[in-house]
């Protein structure tokens, strides 16, 4: 199971605002999710890791982005827009794909591995950080006991 690393003063929690731009040039707005769930996932097409979460992370927002969790991802690669994009399409990325770069990640929080992702409570709080693989299990696990102590 995976342990989710909680601090009582988050040194990398930012600001509760974000504005990205996706591959398909629609703008997200942290608060064009209130009421959901949001997991930013930083990744990029050359990290192993990363490559073996993208088909929890798909199960997670085609399972969830209808009610209560919507999954973007940025990714943190230096090539081209197109590349990635080809990337998107062949692994049948079904959530929101950024590029990312250092004033996309300053935007989040703090991004020294990959991948690392950062979750959003539905009232806007960044409320977890988390580096290294997710798998949907573990992020409804996690969901599901801040729920329940609301």
């Amino acid at each position: 199971m995976l342990a989710w690393l909680l601090f009582a003063m988050p040194m990398w929690c930012h600001s509760a605002e974000f504005i990205l731009e996706d591959l398909d040039g629609k703008t997200h707005h942290l608060e064009d999710y209130r009421g959901k769930w949001v997991l930013v996932n930083f990744w990029a097409t050359w990290c192993p890791p990363c490559l073996d979460e993208i088909p929890e992370l798909a199960s997670l927002h085609r399972a969830h982005k209808d009610k209560d969790l919507v999954v973007i991802g940025i990714a943190m690669d230096s090539g081209s827009r197109f590349k990635v994009a080809d990337f998107v399409e062949a692994h049948n990325i079904n959530y929101p794909v950024i590029m990312g770069n250092r004033e996309i990640a300053a935007q989040i929080g703090f991004v020294d591995a990959l991948p690392v992702s950062y979750i959003y409570s539905p009232t806007g709080k960044q409320v977890e950080r988390h580096a290294g693989e997710v798998t949907r299990k573990s992020v409804e696990t996690y969901i599901a006991a801040r729920k329940s102590t609301q």
